[in-house]
């Protein structure tokens, strides 16, 4: 094995071994024996809309124009434990703080928002800060495990750590 593909083998196992860590800390037992972690998990799904205008900036085709999309957000929360009603949380309030990040973007030039004037509006990029923006704003026993936006019925990107 010559240096270059023995420096990828070492970069590929060190990738490997650092998702193995991963999972073993979302994993713990309770006293009684019982898996707790990323096995044993609600969900819950929340969708959302909004209508908005982007162009991608340095894009060789047709993106590049300004155009607008009806877009899609679908998020996805993952708890440990229910709350005491047995809920992830309550449908309406994860609707209305979804609501309250969407409404900036909604009949909006995303290009002129803050978060992109530096960077592209893209659908992963609106992912990432609708991810982020709702991470904040959850109780610590609820995450944000995925966001996914869909620019067209047949086009998402997703966003999750």
């Amino acid at each position: 094995m010559h240096l270059n593909g023995f420096q990828a083998f070492k970069k590929r196992l060190t990738f490997i071994f650092s998702k193995v860590e991963l999972i073993i800390k979302q994993i713990s037992f309770t006293a009684d024996k019982k898996c707790v972690g990323s096995l044993n998990m609600y969900e819950l799904v929340v969708e959302k809309t909004f209508a908005g205008a982007h162009n991608l900036r340095g894009y060789d085709g047709d993106c590049e124009k300004l155009h607008g999309h009806n877009w899609k957000v679908e998020v996805t929360l993952k708890t440990e434990k229910l709350n005491e009603l047995g809920m992830v949380m309550d449908f309406k309030v994860v609707k209305k703080k979804l609501g309250e990040i969407l409404s900036r973007f909604d009949h909006s030039y995303l290009n002129e928002l803050d978060e992109f004037k530096q960077e592209n509006p893209t659908t992963e990029n609106v992912s990432k800060i609708i991810y982020n923006n709702l991470s904040e704003q959850l109780p610590p026993e609820v995450f944000v495990a995925k966001v996914k936006t869909w620019e067209s019925e047949k086009c998402a990107a997703a966003y999750y750590v």
